[in-house]
C-alpha cells in the first residue's frame, strides 16, 4: 500500500489552535473556580486542516503503542470524541498501516434498530485506547472507563489533546490521578509548558507573565 507520512509539530499545531478559535487567551472562570488565563474547546476544530492536523498528532502517538498489537481497538466519547476516533483511525491506516477498530458511544441508548449505547467495533474482551480532547478532573475519563468495562473490555491507555498539567484536590493532577488510579499511560499531543514555550518565541507577548504565573501557581 501507498502510506501517506504525515509530521505532526507542535508549534504548528499551537498556531492552528489560535487561528481556529480553540485556544484563547484572557480570564476564564474553569468548573474548579480558579480563573485561568487561557481557555482551550475543542468543538472549534472545525475543519478538514484542523482535523488533519489533530488526527496526525494522535495517530503518530498510537502508532507507537499499537504496532504489533492483535487486533487494535480506539474509542472516542460522546460527541466531540466521535470525529477525532474516527479520523484518528483513517490516519493510522494512511500513515502507518496500522488497521484499528474504532467505536464510540450514544449518550442516549438506542430503542430500536439494534439498540443499545455504543457504535462500531465489538468491544468484547479488547484492551482499548480512548482518544480525549483534555482531562480537567479527569470525570468524563472515568465515565468512559464505565462503558468499556460494562461492554467487557479494559481500558490500554488515554492519547489526550491538551495536558493542563494542573493540581487537583490532593495536588495530583488529573492525568496523574488516572495514571495511579487505573496503572495506565496518558500521552498528550501538546501541554502548557508547550504553549508558554511558544508565547516565549512571540515578540512582546502579553500573555506570557500571566501563563508563568498561573503555572507556578497550580502546576505539577
Amino acid at each position: 500500500m501507498n502510506i501517506q507520512t504525515h509530521a505532526f509539530d507542535k508549534q504548528a499545531f499551537i498556531q492552528l489552535l489560535l487561528d481556529c478559535g480553540v485556544l484563547k487567551f484572557g480570564e476564564f472562570t474553569l468548573k474548579s473556580g480558579r480563573v485561568s488565563p487561557y481557555f482551550f474547546n475543542a468543538g472549534l476544530l472545525a475543519s478538514g486542516q484542523a482535523l488533519d492536523m489533530l488526527s496526525c498528532g494522535y495517530a503518530d502517538v498510537l502508532a507507537s503503542q499499537l504496532k504489533d498489537k492483535d487486533n487494535p481497538t480506539i474509542f472516542g466519547a460522546a460527541y466531540k470524541g466521535i470525529p477525532f476516533v474516527a479520523t484518528t483511525a483513517q490516519t493510522l491506516w494512511q500513515a502507518h498501516g496500522i488497521d484499528v477498530a474504532w467505536g464510540y458511544n450514544r449518550k442516549e441508548a438506542k430503542t430500536h434498530g439494534e439498540g443499545g449505547s455504543l457504535v462500531g467495533a465489538d468491544l468484547s474482551g479488547k484492551s482499548v485506547w480512548v482518544i480525549d480532547d483534555v482531562m480537567t478532573a479527569g470525570t468524563a475519563v472515568r465515565e468512559v472507563v464505565e462503558i468499556l468495562q460494562g461492554a467487557g473490555a479494559s481500558l490500554a491507555g488515554i492519547v489526550i489533546a491538551l495536558d493542563r498539567k494542573e493540581k487537583g484536590q490532593d495536588d495530583r493532577s488529573a492525568v496523574c490521578q488516572i495514571k495511579d488510579d487505573f496503572g495506565v499511560s496518558v500521552h498528550s499531543l501538546i501541554d502548557i509548558d508547550d504553549i508558554i514555550d511558544f508565547l516565549g518565541n512571540q515578540d512582546g507577548d502579553e500573555y506570557l507573565t500571566k501563563m508563568m504565573a498561573y503555572r507556578k501557581q497550580y502546576g505539577v
